[in-house]
C-alpha cells in the first residue's frame, strides 16, 4: 500500500516537473521568435527578453536537473563501474552525494545572493525589476533538487 502512494507521488512529481519544463521552455521559445519577428519586420529589438530568456533557462535547467536526478537519466560514466558491478552501488551514492553537497551549497549562497539583491534593492538592468525575483528561483529549485537527491539516497538504502 505504501508502495502504491510512493509511486503516486512520485509520478505527480514528474508530472509537474515535465510541466514546468514545457511551460519554460514554451514561454522561451514564444518570447524568442516574438523578438526575432518584430527585429525582422520593424528593425527594433526587444533588449528586456534576454533577461527573463536567462530567467526561463535557469528554472528549465535545474527542474529537469531534478527530473534527471528522480529518474535517473542524469549523464554518468560507466567505464570503472561496468568493469566491476560491487562498485555500482558505492559510486551511485558517491555520485548522490556530491551532487547533493553541490546543490545544498548553491541553495545556501543563492539564499544569500537573494538576500542581497532584495536588502539592497538591486534592480535589473533593462527592465528595472527587483533582481530578487529573478534569483529567487535558483535556490529555491536547487532546494527541490536536495530534496529529490535525499529522496534517491533513501531509496537506495532500501
Amino acid at each position: 500500500m505504501e508502495s502504491d502512494n510512493q509511486s503516486d507521488r512520485t509520478r505527480t512529481v514528474f508530472s509537474v516537473e515535465r510541466l514546468l519544463m514545457a511551460v519554460s521552455m514554451g514561454a522561451l521559445c514564444t518570447l524568442t521568435m516574438v523578438n526575432v519577428l518584430v527585429r525582422y519586420f520593424t528593425d527594433l529589438s526587444f533588449a528586456f527578453t534576454e533577461e527573463i530568456s536567462v530567467v526561463l533557462m535557469v528554472i528549465m535547467t535545474l527542474v529537469g536537473a531534478s527530473h534527471a536526478f528522480g529518474s535517473n537519466h542524469h549523464i554518468s560514466i560507466l567505464y570503472f563501474v561496468e568493469r566491476n558491478p560491487a562498485w555500482r552501488h558505492a559510486a551511485r551514492r558517491l555520485a548522490s552525494g556530491c551532487s547533493l553537497l553541490m546543490f545544498g551549497l548553491l541553495a545556501w549562497y543563492g539564499m544569500r545572493m537573494t538576500w542581497d539583491d532584495y536588502r539592497y534593492e538591486v534592480t535589473t538592468p533593462s527592465l528595472g525589476f527587483p533582481q530578487w525575483w529573478y534569483s529567487i528561483w535558483l535556490p529555491l529549485i536547487s532546494l527541490l533538487i536536495v530534496a529529490r537527491l535525499l529522496g534517491v539516497l533513501r531509496q537506495g538504502e532500501k
